[in-house]
């Protein structure tokens, strides 16, 4: 009787052993693929369309040049530009100027926040940003 006893205890702790990898073969495949979207949702701004491609090397000497060049490159360039890469860019500058100026970077967020659509490729990024510069 009492190898009848241990084979059933085998049995089941095999049992348990197989319900608890396919638990852990479930959580991992999950955990991949969460990972996988997050790197689809992954923006690269220099891909987004709406900026001319001679503006692209002038565009990068302003952000180089610190909140005050950025200012004066969307003065001089801003008409140019087109959604979704001119609300990514002024999200930029918000975050430059949001300990110099904080009311100005709120001001910008609360602007390209109603411009930017919820399919927007800027969604994600206005979306992180509204707990510290949203209503």
């Amino acid at each position: 009787m009492t190898k009848v006893y241990w084979v059933i205890g085998i049995v089941l702790v095999c049992f348990g052993v197989f319900k608890m990898w396919e638990v852990w073969d479930d959580y991992d495949k999950e955990k991949d693929i969460k990972a996988a979207e997050a790197a689809k949702r992954e923006v690269k701004p220099e891909y987004l369309s709406g900026m001319p491609g001679e503006l692209r090397d002038s565009f990068d000497i302003a952000q180089k040049n610190g909140a005050v060049a950025m200012k004066n490159w969307m003065k001089a360039y801003g008409a140019r530009l087109e959604d979704p890469r001119k609300a990514w860019i002024e999200l930029d500058y918000m975050v430059l100027i949001s300990k110099d100026d904080p009311v100005e970077a709120k001001k910008i967020f609360s602007m390209v926040q109603s411009r930017v659509a919820t399919n927007s490729p800027v969604f994600p990024r206005v979306q992180q940003l509204r707990p510290t510069f949203g209503n």
